[in-house]
């Protein structure tokens, strides 16, 4: 990856009940989080809320599914100056088809537009979802480009995948 520019990362992570990797301490999303900023510099903004804390995969779900249907913006902890970035990786898992609504609180107090933007996503069949189309749709006037998704289960044996992704960018 040819990198220009001050580079971040921004990603929501789910430690605890996952599906598919048990109770884990540190969240799919954040290990490629992680990988993405050894490899590139990148600094790092985690996006955090407490809503979740302690939640069993199944209430979680129901809980995931009732914000998206209710297009609730829960609230996070803390901020982040976006302005001195050129490249922002934008992460998370993969819930109801997106990222989890607390993304859509972040992307609503934060103007990305100007910059290039590249998706990234954790799942267990997902893919991207509509995770593309969704940053796309919050800033039309980003570059939204190379997007990446690895299942959640891989992600731990999966920092090569991740290294040859971020090289094939051409940033």
């Amino acid at each position: 990856m040819n990198k220009k520019g001050k580079t971040l990362v921004v990603f929501f992570s789910h430690a605890g009940d996952n599906y598919a990797v048990g109770n884990i301490k540190v969240g799919n999303t954040k290990v490629v989080a992680d990988y993405i900023s050894e490899f590139t510099g990148a600094d790092q903004f985690e996006i955090v809320t407490h809503k979740y804390d302690g939640m069993d995969y199944k209430p979680l779900c129901d809980l995931a599914r009732q914000e998206k249907m209710d297009e609730e913006l829960p609230p996070y902890e803390g901020s982040v100056d976006v302005s001195g970035y050129d490249t922002i990786f934008i992460g998370g898992p993969v819930w109801w088809g997106t990222y989890p609504q607390v993304m859509f609180t972040f992307f609503k107090q934060n103007d990305l537009n100007g910059k290039t933007l590249i998706p990234f996503t954790t799942h267990e069949g997902s893919g991207l979802g509509a995770c593309v189309d969704d940053v796309k749709k919050a800033f039309p006037d980003a570059k939204v480009m190379g997007a990446f998704s690895i299942y959640g289960h891989e992600v731990r044996e999966g920092k090569d995948q991740v290294k040859r992704w971020l090289n094939g960018l051409k940033l």
